[in-house]
């Protein structure tokens, strides 16, 4: 793949740790069932057998670190089988497709909080993944709030969301820059308040799209 695409039935969820990703998404996925449409629920890293391997690697603490381009790599690869294997098929066949983080995930925390080049990121998305969502909802939360979330979580923090917090911030910043540079593609929904309040406004602006998207 050489171009950047971009597809009108790919909708992405991104936002930090903590931010409430999975509530927002079975909301989404519940407003394009009830349209009638087939839906496609997935998450990066993984989707796949291979994606989900891949995945199990990057965020086990127990092993050594990766070198962050090791990471990026890594996330690039998951990415691809991902692309290959599950996204486009189901859009290919007429299907939308929500994920729980994409590309944009990927300039945030490999970019922004590892400190790689953003332009070979932007290289290895136009060149190997070749596919970009129409519509991306950023839940933003501060670091502080979205840490306290966290802790009420049974499941072990796995090796990224051992950060510290300043990482975090960097991630956050990132994010916050790219919807900036990307308004009408990416919309920012305060993620802060409850969580049903964060799914409302994220199925609202999903409604929104659905009604001008082509």
């Amino acid at each position: 793949m050489s171009d950047l695409r971009t597809h009108p039935r790919f909708v992405t969820v991104e936002g930090g740790e903590g931010a409430g990703k999975t509530t927002v998404l079975n909301a989404l996925r519940k407003v394009l069932e009830e349209s009638g449409a087939e839906v496609v629920c997935t998450r990066e890293p993984g989707g796949t057998p291979l994606a989900e391997r891949i995945r199990a690697l990057l965020l086990d603490p127990h092993h050594e670190a990766p070198a962050p381009e090791t990471e990026l790599l890594l996330m690039f690869a998951a990415r691809v089988q991902h692309v290959r294997e599950l996204i486009l098929p189901a859009l290919e066949r007429g299907a939308w497709v929500l994920s729980d983080r994409f590309t944009d995930s990927s300039y945030a925390y490999q970019g922004g909080g590892r400190g790689l080049d953003v332009a070979l990121i932007a290289d290895l998305e136009r060149r190997v993944v070749g596919l970009r969502p129409g519509l991306t909802l950023l839940l933003d939360l501060g670091v502080h709030q979205g840490r306290e979330r966290m802790q009420v979580r049974d499941a072990a923090p796995d090796r990224i969301e051992r950060e510290r917090d300043e990482f975090f911030e960097t991630v956050r910043a990132a994010y916050l820059a790219r919807a900036q540079a990307e308004p009408q593609r990416i919309r920012v929904v305060d993620a802060s308040s409850s969580a049903a309040d964060v799914a409302y406004r994220a199925s609202a602006l999903l409604q929104h799209y659905l009604g001008v998207a082509p």
